[in-house]
């Protein structure tokens, strides 16, 4: 699939996440003068100032690419296409489900893909990878740009088989780093709650986090992602990660509330 005009870029990758948390995602990637957005969990205004703070216009965006259906990460899909004119993309399950949940309102230019699958923008590929995650239908992806690849690995459910061989072909990634267990089992949500998140369909923890990036070798750095503001602290998450990995990998921590500076490849 190929995505809408664009302008000229060199052969770097560059990311950004606007937000990241139960409060609301959204990831920017440009590659090869290709800008994609992976998210619709925040506000249109707050994506298109957070945007155009790191100098970029969110009208230039090629493509939106849903992961899956909770609403902190497709809430505002329908705002961003009919606002800005972002070509949505999405999984059928993903579409269905969020139409149902949270009603999207009136969406004209959308494309389908499926879970496993690969979109190509250009120059610039994008590999959706499915997750046991408790979305509809959900994936997590690979960003490829002339042989440097960036993965966007959240909302994962599980370590599951065959992640830590995606991960170790990566050269950078945002990877969920969603709670300490600890804190979680300490904490006051309810048994329920508890159960869902360490469950095979919730989130992944710190130390299964780090210990997957342990023998991720060819990265240059990680975004730690995805952090509950209950059970995690971005000190909390680095510590963690800096005493399991015994390595200098450069880390970064996504902002629940803000964006990060620009992490490039």
């Amino acid at each position: 699939m190929t995505g809408r005009g664009r302008a000229a870029g060199g052969d770097g990758v560059a990311a950004v996440a606007l937000q990241s948390g139960s409060s609301g995602n959204c990831i920017f990637v440009e590659a090869r003068g290709v800008k994609l957005l992976f998210d619709a969990g925040i506000c249109g205004a707050e994506a298109q100032r957070r945007l155009a703070l790191s100098g970029y216009d969110i009208r230039q965006v090629d493509a939106l690419i849903i992961s899956h259906d909770h609403a902190d990460h497709v809430l505002y899909a329908g705002v961003y296409q009919r606002k800005y004119g972002l070509p949505i993309y999405a999984t059928p399950g993903t579409l269905s489900a969020a139409e149902r949940r949270h009603g999207l309102g009136n969406l004209k230019d959308v494309s389908l893909f499926f879970a496993g699958g690969r979109l190509r923008f250009g120059d610039v590929s994008v590999e959706s990878v499915p997750t046991p995650h408790d979305g509809a239908d959900g994936s997590a992806f690979i960003v490829d740009a002339g042989g440097k690849r960036l993965g966007i690995m959240t909302d994962l459910g599980h370590v599951f088989e065959g992640l830590a061989d995606l991960l170790a072909g990566l050269d950078a990634v945002f990877i969920e780093s969603n709670y300490e267990p600890a804190m979680l089992a300490a904490g006051p949500y309810p048994a329920f709650l508890k159960r869902r998140i360490t469950g095979p369909a919730g989130h992944i923890s710190n130390i299964e986090s780090a210990e997957l990036l342990r023998a991720c070798t060819r990265l240059q750095w990680a975004c730690l992602s995805h952090l509950s503001g209950q059970n995690n602290s971005p000190e909390t998450a680095l510590r963690r990660h800096r005493q399991i990995l015994q390595r200098d990998l450069p880390l970064f921590v996504a902002d629940r509330s803000a964006a990060t500076g620009i992490m490039r490849l």
